[in-house]
C-alpha cells in the first residue's frame, strides 16, 4: 500500500529540519539522563522525519491539507 502524497516543498523541508534539531534534543536529554524528554523528543522527531522521508501526513490527510500542490504551482 502506497501513501498519498501531501507534503511538500518548504513543508517538508521544515518537517526535516525539525526532526533533526528534535533527534538532537532527544541524544543531548538522553545523556542527561533526562528519559521522559529524550522520549518525547525522540518520538517526535521520528515521526517529522518519517513525514520527511515519506512525504505523507495523517494530520494532513484527515484535514485535506495538501501542500505538495506548492510544488506543482512552483513548476508551472
Amino acid at each position: 500500500m502506497a501513501l498519498e502524497r501531501n507534503v511538500g516543498g518548504l513543508d517538508r523541508v521544515m518537517r526535516g529540519v525539525a526532526g533533526i534539531w528534535l533527534v538532537v534534543v532527544a541524544v543531548a536529554a538522553a545523556l542527561d539522563e533526562r528519559r521522559v524528554t529524550a522520549a518525547t523528543a525522540a518520538l517526535a522527531g521520528i515521526g517529522l522525519l518519517f513525514n520527511w522521508r515519506t512525504q505523507f501526513c495523517g494530520c494532513n490527510a484527515v484535514f485535506g491539507i495538501d501542500t505538495t500542490e506548492d510544488e506543482l504551482a512552483a513548476d508551472a
